[in-house]
């Protein structure tokens, strides 16, 4: 591997400053973790993928792959945005293209140890530039290999996994600080700024908040509005940090609930247990999602209610990495994250976990949220302030 780290001007650019040493990535501002041992590994992977495939060099262009690539580096401005670099990763080094406008800030706090930078125009071809830097300017592109790279990504490694427990209990604290402090006069938007705001004091950020209040515990992707929640409600959050997204559901409620709330909520912790003892090394995804179905009738939820939203999937560098559906045949592995989110009418449950050797691992908890056992694992209750 190579490791220059001066900026090269591309398209007549002045060059940026160089990158700050390795020993300087603790100076306040500096949020990338750029762990060296994990870059090596990652490395590795990517150049596999292309010993498979007979070529030379591969352009990283999505958030998915960058973040994960470069290990935790923000390589976004607008959360709604395409990202402001790429990356083409050869058999002499990794070289990452970006904005003159941006270089600054990524040389000083984003750019791990070993990859070049390089700036094209704010108004540049980025991605045209960054392809210009293969030997025979035609790098293998992310499309032609998006199975290979989800598989690379799949095992996380020993620094991005304690980032990622990291982050899932700050994203669980969050939860029970703010739902704690709710009442039925609290309204959705006001319970998900105040989520929001404690998302981004840890260095997070919301890339979904929903709510939904008593008036409108249909939706299962419910957008918050100014209503009250009133006497019962489900928050949800995805955070992401070092490019790694946590996602937890969470529900509150100012009554005892009735006996059918009750049920619904064992009952779909009994479905989430089924997936959970599914989640085994050496399953493929598409016979987990066989049994989510299977599951959702023998816990009395119906045979159709799968088709009524999303279940989840492995998590990690995006929300779901991919959703799973039955067409999906990834095969699951040791140290893979997760994602599950049965639901049924007016319940949810969702954390993310990671499947350790000794099984499914909850990450997104907080000692201070009532749980129950369920299945040998502490599942959460509805939180009755």
């Amino acid at each position: 591997m190579t490791t220059p780290t001066q900026s090269t001007p591309l398209a007549g650019q002045a060059p940026t400053p160089a990158s700050a040493p390795a020993t300087a990535r603790t100076a306040p501002g500096n949020t990338a973790p750029g762990n060296t041992a994990d870059r090596a590994v990652k490395r590795r992977r990517v150049l596999d993928v292309l010993d498979a495939a007979g070529r030379d060099s591969l352009l990283l262009t999505s958030n998915t792959a960058l973040t994960w690539y470069l290990d935790g580096s923000r390589v976004h401005i607008s959360l709604a945005g395409d990202p402001i670099a790429a990356l083409l990763v050869d058999r002499d080094g990794d070289h990452l293209v970006t904005f003159n406008n941006e270089a600054g800030r990524i040389a000083a706090e984003e750019l791990p140890g070993g990859v070049s930078l390089h700036t094209v125009p704010w108004h540049g071809q980025l991605h045209a530039v960054a392809a210009g830097l293969a030997v025979d300017g035609d790098p293998l592109v992310e499309a032609a290999v998006t199975a290979e790279l989800r598989a690379a990504r799949q095992e996380l490694l020993p620094a991005e996994t304690a980032r990622y427990a990291e982050l899932s209990s700050d994203a669980a604290a969050a939860m029970t600080y703010v739902l704690t402090a709710a009442t039925p006069e609290t309204t959705e938007f006001q319970l998900v700024s105040d989520l929001a705001a404690r998302i981004v004091a840890v260095g997070a950020e919301p890339l979904v908040l929903l709510c939904n209040g008593a008036s409108r515990s249909d939706f299962r992707h419910p957008l918050a509005t100014h209503s009250p929640i009133g006497r019962r409600a489900m928050v949800v959050v995805c955070a992401r940090r070092n490019g790694l997204v946590a996602n937890v559901t969470r529900w509150v409620a100012f009554d005892a609930g009735t006996p059918q709330e009750l049920d619904a909520e064992a009952r779909i912790a009994a479905v989430e247990a089924d997936i959970f003892r599914a989640t085994v090394p050496g399953a493929r995804l598409n016979e987990i999602f066989a049994e989510i179905k299977l599951a959702y009738a023998r816990h009395g939820f119906g045979e159709d209610q799968w088709t009524l939203h999303h279940q989840g999937g492995p998590a990690g560098y995006a929300g779901r990495d991919p959703r799973v559906t039955a067409d999906v045949t990834d095969t699951v592995v040791l140290n893979q994250p997760f994602t599950w989110n049965p639901s049924g009418p007016r319940v949810k449950i969702e954390d993310t976990v990671l499947l350790t050797d000794s099984g499914v691992r909850v990450l997104t908890t907080d000692h201070r949220w009532p749980t129950t056992d369920v299945d040998g694992r502490r599942r959460p209750l509805t939180l009755r302030p």
